[in-house]
């Protein structure tokens, strides 16, 4: 009769074998452990959409402006509130959830998600973290982008809130010329376009409060205090104070870096150069907004 003992020890012996057989063979392509490659425009979600999950941060705050429209001077005066977290630029747009197998989607519409609804799970977790770390009770995320894709923002945050911060749009032509090295007109033009109808839409379309730019520079504290009620908190003097507080590091694609944001005081803004001349509907958009024409 053969021993049971030795039989067992046979089969661990041939299992062990085979594998380190398959730990020294060349990597094949039909292994199971290579990721099946995804296209940039291929669905990962089977065109299933998942209802939305709660939400860490139920009502976070966006502010959405263009670039160069003072949106870094709004976020320090903003985080020097004792209650309100405003980080650099957090770019959440750009962080993406990868399924990388074909039944990677499956599995996930078990779980009642899809690669849209886990991305923003992923999204809420980093403002809850953030949020966490700071003590504070509200977070502000003030990346311009975000403008680009507000209604993505709203459907992840159906209770979100919103500052929208315009600045007259000659403004922002001229600022983004001067940053710039080599600076194309018509591009720069285009980019403001982009970035104003959004306001417009956002504008129109959301509960939110707005502001310009030439008005918190010219009454900072006038400026703040609405938004302070908006947002339901007190108004404290030491957000105009924002320079005698850490505010994190001031560097590119974080938000602004200039010396006039490293100064720690509020500046004037500077007024739009008569001399750039606006498409009609950017003339149109700033008549909208409230700006006085030439």
């Amino acid at each position: 009769m053969r021993d049971p003992r030795m039989s067992a020890i046979g089969k661990g012996l041939r299992r062990r074998g085979r594998l380190m057989a398959e730990a020294v063979r060349p990597p094949g392509r039909a292994l199971d452990a290579v990721p099946s490659p995804r296209g940039p425009g291929d669905p990962a979600d089977g065109g299933y959409t998942a209802p939305p999950a709660p939400r860490l941060v139920e009502s976070p705050v966006f502010v959405l402006s263009s670039v160069r429209s003072g949106s870094t001077l709004l976020r320090v005066l903003l985080n020097s509130h004792s209650q309100i977290r405003a980080p650099h630029e957090m770019h959440l747009r750009t962080v993406h959830v990868h399924l990388s197998r074909d039944f990677t989607a499956d599995a996930m519409r078990a779980l009642e998600l899809d690669k849209t609804e886990l991305e923003h799970a992923l999204w809420d977790r980093l403002l809850h973290l953030e949020l966490t770390r700071s003590g504070k009770r509200i977070i502000v995320d003030k990346t311009p982008p975000n403008t680009l894709v507000w209604p993505r923002l709203h459907r992840c945050w159906p209770r979100a809130r919103y500052i929208v911060l315009l600045r007259h749009p000659g403004a922002v032509i001229t600022s983004l010329t001067n940053r710039r090295t080599d600076p194309d007109h018509a591009e720069i033009t285009a980019e403001v376009l982009d970035y104003s109808e959004k306001l417009e839409e956002a504008r129109r379309n959301l509960d939110a409060h707005v502001i310009t730019y030439e008005g918190l520079t010219a009454d900072p504290e006038s400026t703040t205090r609405g938004i302070c009620g908006y947002l339901d908190v007190p108004w404290e003097p030491a957000m105009l104070d924002y320079g005698a507080q850490d505010h994190g590091t001031f560097r590119p694609q974080l938000g602004d870096w200039s010396e006039t944001i490293r100064s720690g005081r509020v500046q004037p803004a500077r007024a739009a150069d008569p001399s750039v001349e606006l498409p009609p509907r950017l003339r149109q958009l700033a008549r909208a907004w409230g700006y006085p024409q030439d």
